[in-house]
């Protein structure tokens, strides 16, 4: 019987990511149909198979396309020693209202992922300051989350100017 592992979900306007919790996986498949299924499975530390698939909200870009004379990747994985990251290019770039084609609420294992999470506006904001790099995104998966410079915490007071505040 096949497990589950908790996925986390975050979107950009071009792209899906998901983080699948499983540590130290191996046999690793990850297959990107054009429609928006995605099916994921692998086998746990101890030998138990986890499985999943999901029919994503809008159409994604197949596993491997061809663009001109270039052959590109639209699901991208990269396996670490505690998760497994995917990043899934959407066909048409577009901030979708939720991960899975069906209105139901999503399995208890599907949780959104706060911590790489950015809203439609903040993304217009970054993508203005940032160049763009539509060519180069093998990176993007694993640079999730870290801070680009952005400074959402702009106009903040840190204690050190709170306390210069206090003694004005």
């Amino acid at each position: 019987m096949s497990r589950h592992p908790e996925v986390l979900w975050a979107q950009r306007s071009d792209k899906v990511y998901l983080t699948v919790a499983l540590p130290d996986a191996k046999d690793i498949s990850v297959k990107c149909e054009p429609e928006g299924l995605f099916a994921f499975s692998a086998t746990g530390v101890q030998g138990e198979s986890f499985h999943f698939t999901l029919e994503l909200y809008g159409q994604i870009l197949p596993q491997r396309w061809e663009l001109g004379n270039s052959l590109l990747q639209g699901c991208k994985t990269k396996a670490g020693s505690r998760n497994i990251l995917c990043s899934i290019q959407k066909l048409h770039k577009a901030w979708w209202q939720r991960l899975l084609k069906t209105q139901e609420k999503p399995a208890p294992y599907i949780k959104v992922d706060w911590n790489n999470w950015c809203d439609e506006d903040d993304e217009l904001d970054s993508t203005s300051n940032l160049a763009s790099d539509d060519d180069d995104s093998d990176a993007d998966a694993a640079n999730i989350g870290e801070d680009e410079g952005s400074s959402e915490d702009e106009g903040m007071l840190y204690l050190p100017d709170l306390e210069k505040a206090r003694k004005k």
